[in-house]
């Protein structure tokens, strides 16, 4: 692979012509309240967005992962990832499929927030201090390396912590016309909904259902146009990461990679938006143009293991997994013994209730089983940072000391207190 020659470029932008694989209409992308996306381009031409940003970037991801396996496809394997199991060790999800990655609800609840505690202790030194985004990109490496690629938002840590995608990619198509059509959902014993149907047994969800049945009609409309694919790797925000070329270079290769097997495994977006490359049609580099020449799929396969190896060394193990567990069974209420009365707000009313000291009974704080918040979220809720980092470390350690006797084991790290120093 010609990686060095994109050394003093900024961008590598590629593109990529589409059609249907049968016929000529499609069916874009849509959107709640909206429909499909169709505007005006600048020199009038009828536009039309085929699938968003957002959506390629789980398309990209959907193509690394596999989900029988419940590991990395073959030529990515060794790359870190968050693995998410339930309470019984069976797999959940994960931070490649989960669509805000390490932001996920699943991971930072899991285990009463002790990974993102974690994470913050990587992070944060001091509050009042700029945020490192350097540090952030290593500790991306470090725990999901497609949250590099992809882009990361750990606005419940810090507000700051925020990582662009490096790869961004969208289709959009030109010159569309609609192609209107419609059908009805046909009902063969009541077609004009005057049978009242038996209520449901317990447990059987029968939101929007009014117990009747009937004939409906609907309408649709699908486009004809021509599609393009396009591809944006931001190599100078690459570079930005500091973390050298080995990993500088794996990042390329492995947006490459996605993008490639994408356009050979993805393209079915939706039942009716089956696509392929036209024949004679192939993925072209638009910038820089006459430098750089686009590996095949073969290639970056082959060349992945070893880029993978040069990154991060040798394994000593198949995977570079770090393990959590999500447990959504009823929690009890959680008593903490302080001497600082909280400021509870409005959305936490009914769940935290404090108590004063008596003669007899110390000051507590009895947080209800029902709170989805993790310990870190509670101790900025109820103990705003005017009040100080002392009551919020107060809280934490009284949390931690509450849950460790709980549990008859060990409690999650406080943020000074990293999981591998206990």
């Amino acid at each position: 692979m010609n990686l060095d020659t994109l050394k003093n470029h900024p961008r590598l932008l590629l593109k990529a012509a589409l059609a249907p694989l049968q016929g000529t209409r499609f069916q874009p992308t849509g959107f709640t309240d909206l429909g499909a996306a169709t505007y005006d381009g600048p020199d009038g031409t009828k536009m039309l967005l085929v699938e968003s940003a957002q959506s390629m970037a789980n398309r990209f991801e959907a193509v690394c992962w596999d989900t029988i396996t419940d590991d990395w496809i073959t030529p990515l394997k060794g790359l870190p990832v968050v693995k998410v199991n339930d309470k019984d060790g069976n797999p959940l999800t994960n931070s490649v499929l989960e669509a805000h990655r390490l932001n996920s609800i699943y991971i930072k609840r899991a285990e009463g927030g002790r990974f993102h505690l974690q994470l913050k202790s990587e992070l944060i030194e001091k509050a009042d201090r700029p945020i490192n985004m350097r540090k952030l990109s290593a500790v991306l490496k470090k725990y999901d390396f497609n949250a590099l690629i992809h882009g990361v938002f750990l606005e419940t840590i810090d507000g700051r912590l925020r990582l662009p995608r490096a790869l961004t990619a969208f289709i959009e198509a030109k010159d569309v016309k609609v192609a209107s059509s419609g059908g009805v959902k046909n009902d063969r014993i009541d077609a004009d909904g005057s049978i009242v149907l038996p209520p449901a047994m317990e447990g059987v969800n029968t939101k929007g259902d009014d117990g009747r049945q009937k004939n409906v009609p609907f309408a649709r409309d699908e486009y004809c146009g021509s599609i393009t694919a396009f591809f944006n790797i931001d190599l100078a925000l690459i570079r930005g990461f500091g973390l050298g070329e080995a990993v500088e270079h794996l990042i390329i290769a492995l947006s490459l990679f996605k993008i490639q097997r994408f356009l050979r495994d993805g393209l079915r977006l939706r039942t009716a938006c089956d696509l392929e490359i036209p024949e004679g049609a192939k993925l072209e580099v638009q910038r820089p143009k006459d430098v750089f020449s686009v590996p095949t799929l073969a290639d970056l396969e082959k060349e992945l293991p070893g880029l993978i190896s040069q990154a991060f060394g040798p394994l000593t193990e198949q995977n570079r997994f770090t393990a959590i567990t999500f447990d959504d069974t009823k929690k009890k209420a959680i008593t903490l013994q302080l001497t600082t009365e909280p400021a509870i707000p409005e959305d936490l009313a009914k769940i935290v209730k404090w108590k004063k000291a008596t003669t007899k009974k110390p000051a507590s704080l009895e947080i209800g089983g029902e709170n989805q918040l993790s310990s870190e979220e509670l101790a900025e809720k109820l103990y705003p940072s005017d009040n100080g980092a002392d009551a919020q470390t107060a809280f934490l350690e009284a949390w931690q000391a509450a849950t460790a006797e709980e549990q008859g084991g060990d409690a999650e790290p406080t943020p000074d207190q990293p999981e591998d120093q206990q």
